[in-house]
């Protein structure tokens, strides 16, 4: 006999011991034969033979209970139960009361059974379990949460345990009830045993023996899981025509809940209502009708137990109006347990994953904890590869809402509501900008940070993060005005002590209030200041920018602020004061001082500290106090490995496969004997709009032709692009009509081009072909890359233009022109985009519509930003500009929060080889002046100094360096400069020429220098040093002359052929009255007979009245801006007569 078979039949016979005399034909559970067994009373535990001996009173002395483990009594006696009845109470209606369980499970099984010694009665809620079911019985059962469920009936279930099939009677079904449970109490009433002990339960048959045994749950329950539950035949055909009929009332009544139909026939409140048995099966239609969400918990059932347990993360944005530093979105990062928030201003929605990165290694290393659990919604930016690579390999486990489900992460969400609410109201009350929310956002943080919750008891969340109460006293009203106190270094005996301002918050790091100078348009960091709270700025007052102080904030190191021996170190002053703007040596930097900025005292000068220099405006910020106030740079993946872990970079991958492949471009064939494989390789770039946004994601892939040989992979390579100066007249000409620009774009337009050679590449990475690995495609036409790629595709649209009835300018290649009934159409191609005009609209569409059944074409619409140039078309004119790359030239160099200069250059300033000079990164100047010089394309301002430094890329020294970064500096002041073109301004053409004399001081060669004008504006401009030493001024204006004549013959045969022609001369403005008579005077004598090509020339277009040379004075020779530095008042009125003026200006 194994402990088990022993155990069972000592508890058999303490039943036996303890049951009532007789028993009630209605037992609870009926034993039903096992397959197997031979009758005559045979069961599991028990032989059948031999009779009973009678009863004896017994001795319950050394008796123990199985519940409580003391002697003396059984456990159906043990006085504990007493201690538990408020378990089980009978209310005086008989309403029943099951307390012990409440239903926390969703997910339910039909055999499991919970053992449940709070329950009153057994119970079911599958009515398709029942045998047997009395209808006629009705209840109410009441729940541990006091929630009520209807019993509509009781009957009998049957069930099987280790192979025995066992009747459970008296069973009430609960439809509501998801789960079904067995009562303890009544199994004890029909004489089942119920041991729990040691975590497990077991029930014992008085006849049987062990009926079954469950382990105790993760939650303390017991659960009896049957083999199957037993439901014959015949009960389900008895249930068939009350199920139906259930069915049938549930549809007649449009599809009533099976709860409210019982309702109806329990309490009679219609007649002809038959018996309504609930249905366990879906309907379709009421799915599909009544579905609704699963109620969201309002409180979460748990909450972080320690400092980053739990982080919550949510991204709210984009945010309109976009902030003065350019950001979009803000990232809201919450501890769950301390519920202090961190947020973080974002551009771009990818830069989520690099301020996570930093936000980790911030809160790890100030609190020596690490990040267990981030939660986050399911959006892309949380939900990257190398975001969710980054998690896995530092430990950081994720939780994902489902989706549509924001609620799930509620904390996050309501964060950033509570956020955006308080500002809201702080920039209303003090009427700040809305691009200033960044400013306000961070203070509002700040502030919550130190406000109470509803689940941090009797803290701050600075408190519970940083276990120090914080102080508030530095709180001041956001928005107000106070004035900031100047330090006496940075003033003069009558100055104004205070400047005021505008508080944006409050800097941790530097310990002092932010406070933004409206006037200055600067962020200052300082302590010193007195508050005015209830008073506002004036926001709409025009501030002048010449009215601006630079200040330096912070105490002033006594050391630094010393009195100074000297002579005054102001240097040599070879020009008139309001001229002179002295460079800075980076190796040496010496203080600009003016004299009257000079206190002298006994024979010693007080000067400003050496580093108030180099202040910039928001000296003192933190890094990411900076960021917020800076543009953001987006970074193009390098390599295949990089791009192919963002999904946008594989569908433009994806894209130019397909594009490829639906042109016809290759074929996968074997390589030939012989043939040379040719690689390929990923190019990456983002492309931004006019706005700087993100409006297309380009994947490129290009072959590596610097291995091509020539003869053998190609022959001819040249294709022409349009010049600039053409560009330029087309949008002069159509500010000047009226007209419109409009612009296409070609999909992969060097896929058109038709190869005569034969090339073989190799299949690109990521894309091969399973199985032919080894092949290599036969290109039928051009990829990117190719050396004759750009000649092909030209070679191709030309002929498209030719076969459409336009005709080739001679003098312009990529101008062509098509002319009907009066009509034109004037197009300009730079290889794939095509910026074209026209006098009548029904030509524009039709040529719209040709383009796009030959290629694959995007209508970009009217012309709003071509080749890197913005253009604003306006009814009164165009104006273009470079905004957006001349921001990203600062950017790139480093320059974007320099102090900006009024001028390019120092006015006189002469530059040389400078042999003996300091040293610089050759490769660094070349790249600034390369950036620089494809500036000048909208900004003839730029076109002397720049290319005046190009003439020392070879071996660049500080003094060249120096320039070039003055140009930055002159630039980030006039970042939003560039030309405009009037429609009521000058049809005519009209140049300016002019030179200086030997302005090179090495070779003394002079720099000749033109400027055309039409519309208003520049169209044609050049600087240039001459190729040969002249003699004279006069030789050097004659020169000049020559080369502005020649650019005007050009120009004029252009205009003649898009229906501009210059009727009468085109007139040369010229300062040098001897050139002037030189050009018309026949006679030569000895100094200038060597000029006597030039001359002739330039006589002969006289003469045929093609060009006329007239006189202009000094001071508005526009010309003058491309030959010599100019003082700032000079410079200022020729940049304006040249048409240049700020984006906001133009009406």
């Amino acid at each position: 006999m194994t402990v088990d078979e022993l155990q069972s039949t000592l508890v058999v016979h303490e039943q036996k011991f303890r049951r009532m005399s007789t028993e009630g034909e209605d037992h609870v559970l009926k034993i039903e034969d096992r397959a197997g067994a031979r009758g005559r009373g045979r069961t599991l535990f028990f032989r059948g033979r031999g009779r009973g001996r009678g009863r004896t009173n017994f001795n319950k002395a050394t008796v123990e209970c199985y519940k409580c483990h003391n002697l003396g009594h059984f456990q159906y006696e043990c006085p504990t139960w007493q201690k538990e009845a408020n378990y089980a109470e009978l209310e005086e209606d008989d309403e029943l009361l099951l307390m012990a369980y409440v239903e926390l499970h969703e997910t339910t099984r039909k055999d499991a059974w919970f053992v449940d010694s709070g329950c009153s009665n057994h119970m079911c809620g599958n009515p398709g379990m029942f045998t047997s079911l009395d209808t006629s019985f009705s209840h109410s059962v009441k729940l541990g949460n006091n929630t009520r469920m209807m019993v509509i009936g009781k009957g009998v279930v049957k069930i099987m345990f280790d192979g025995i099939t066992y009747s459970i009677g008296n069973v009430y079904c609960v439809p509501e009830l998801k789960n079904n449970l067995l009562s303890v109490g009544q199994l004890q009433e029909k004489g089942v045993a119920v041991l729990f002990q040691d975590g497990v339960c077991k029930l014992f048959h008085p006849q049987k023996g062990k009926m079954a045994e469950s382990i105790m749950s993760a939650n303390r329950m017991f659960i009896l899981l049957a083999e199957s539950s037993v439901s014959a035949v015949e009960d389900k055909c008895l249930q068939t025509s009350t199920m139906d009929q259930s069915k049938l009332w549930h549809h007649r009544y449009g599809h009533l809940s099976y709860k409210g139909l019982c309702t109806l026939h329990s309490k009679n409140m219609v007649v002809g209502l038959p018996q309504i048995t609930p249905s366990s099966n879906l309907c379709d239609a009421c799915m599909k009708g009544k579905q609704h969400r699963t109620v969201i918990p309002k409180v979460s059932r748990w909450r972080a137990t320690e400092r980053l347990q739990l982080v919550h993360a949510d991204l709210c944005g984009p945010i309109n109006p976009i902030s003065r530093g350019k950001k979009r979105y803000l990232l809201c990062l919450i501890d769950d347990f301390s519920r202090k928030t961190w947020v973080y201003f974002l551009l771009e929605k990818s830069e989520v994953f690099y301020h996570f990165k930093c936000f980790k290694i911030l809160v790890e290393k100030e609190i020596g904890l690490s990040i267990k659990c981030l939660r986050t919604d399911r959006g892309g930016e949380f939900n990257s590869a190398e975001f969710n690579e980054f998690c896995m390999q530092h430990g950081v486990k994720r939780q994902l809402t489902t989706a549509y489900t924001p609620q799930q992460n509620g904390v996050a969400e309501r964060k950033n509501r509570t956020v955006m609410n308080m500002v809201r109201a702080m920039l209303s009350e003090k009427k700040v900008p809305k691009s200033f929310w960044p400013e306000a956002t961070r203070w509002c943080i700040h502030v919550l940070n130190r406000s109470p919750t509803l689940v941090v008891k009797n803290m701050t969340p600075e408190e519970a993060w940083s276990g120090e109460k914080p102080s508030v006293d530095h709180f001041r009203v956001f928005g107000c005005v106070g004035y900031v106190h100047i330090p006496d270094a940075r003033r003069i005996k009558l100055d104004d002590k205070s400047v005021s301002c505008v508080l944006l918050g409050y800097s941790e790091k530097s310990k002092g209030y932010k406070m933004y100078d409206p006037v200055g348009d600067k962020v200052i960091i300082s302590r010193d200041v007195v508050f005015e709270e209830d008073r506002m700025c004036d926001w709409d007052t025009n501030y002048e920018k010449d009215q601006l102080m630079e200040l330096e904030w912070g105490d002033i190191d006594e050391q630094e602020a010393a009195e100074i021996e000297g002579e005054g170190g102001v240097g040599d002053v070879n020009v008139q004061e309001e001229e002179v703007e002295r460079e800075i040596n980076e190796a040496d930097v010496v203080a600009p001082a003016r004299e009257e900025n000079l206190v002298v005292r006994e024979g010693r000068i007080r000067r400003a500290p050496i580093w108030t220099v180099d202040y910039v405006s928001g000296e003192g910020l933190s890094e990411e106090e900076e960021a917020n106030m800076a543009l953001m740079v987006t970074e193009d993946p390098t390599t295949f490995e990089e791009a192919v872990q963002s999904s946008k970079w594989r569908q433009a991958m994806n894209e130019e496969i397909e594009s490829i492949e639906k042109n016809q471009t290759w074929n996968l064939v074997e390589l030939p004997t012989g043939g040379k494989r040719i690689g390929v390789k990923w190019v990456y770039k983002t492309k931004l709009n006019e706005l700087g946004e993100v409006s297309k994601y380009k994947a490129r892939l290009v072959v590596k032709g610097y291995s091509q040989q020539h003869g053998i992979d190609y022959t001819e390579v040249y294709a022409p692009v349009a010049r600039m100066d053409t560009v330029r007249m087309i949008i002069a000409l159509t500010a000047q009509k009226g007209w419109k620009l409009h612009q296409l774009d070609v999909k992969s337009a060097f896929l058109h081009g038709e190869l005569k050679e034969d090339v073989y590449v190799e299949q690109p990475k990521g894309y091969e072909k399973k199985g032919s690995e080894q092949k290599v495609y036969k290109l039928q036409k051009a990829l990117y890359g190719l050396k004759q790629a750009p000649r092909a595709w030209f070679s191709r649209i030309e002929s498209y233009f030719i076969k459409e009835g336009f005709k080739c300018s001679p003098s312009e290649q990529t101008l062509f022109i098509k002319r009907k009934e009066g009509k034109i159409l004037i197009v300009s191609v730079y290889v794939d985009d095509l910026m074209f005009t026209s006098n009548d609209d029904e030509m524009l569409n039709e040529f719209k519509r040709s383009m796009k059944r030959e290629f694959e074409m995007t209508d970009l619409g009217e012309l709003k930003f071509f080749l890197g140039i913005e253009v604003l078309q306006r009814s009164d004119g165009i104006f273009i500009c470079q905004r957006k790359y001349a921001t990203e030239v600062l950017e790139r160099f480093g320059m974007a929060e320099s102090n900006s200069v009024r001028n390019p250059i120092v006015p006189g300033q002469k530059i040389c080889s400078d042999e003996c000079g300091a040293k610089v990164d050759a490769t660094l100047f070349k790249q600034m002046v390369g950036s620089l010089m494809y500036l000048t394309a909208t900004r003839p301002d730029l076109m002397f100094v720049v290319c005046l430094i190009s003439r020392y890329m070879g071996s660049p020294t500080q003094l060249h360096f120096a320039v070039a970064k003055r140009i930055l500096r002159y630039l980030q002041g006039t970042v939003d400069h560039g030309v405009y073109y009037k429609r009521d301004g000058a049809s005519d053409l009209v140049g300016f020429t002019d030179s200086d004399y030997a302005g090179d001081i090495e070779d003394s060669k002079s720099t000749s220098g033109y400027v055309f004008m039409m519309s208003g504006g520049a169209v044609a401009w050049s600087s240039r040093k001459q190729p040969i030493v002249t003699l004279s001024s006069t030789e050097a204006e004659f020169v000049a002359a020559v080369a502005c004549a020649c650019q005007a013959v050009w120009m004029r045969k252009v205009l003649k052929e898009i229906s501009h022609d210059q009727t009468g001369s085109t007139l040369i403005m010229c300062d040098n009255t001897s050139a002037i008579k030189l050009s018309k005077n026949a006679v030569f004598h000895g100094r200038t007979k060597h000029m006597r090509v030039r001359y002739h020339f330039l006589r002969d277009l006289t003469k045929e009245c093609v060009v006329q040379m007239m006189f202009c004075g000094s001071q508005d020779q526009l010309a003058d801006l491309m030959t010599k530095p100019l003082k700032f008042g000079a410079f200022k009125k020729l940049r304006e007569e040249l048409g240049m003026c700020a984006a906001p200006d133009v009406n």
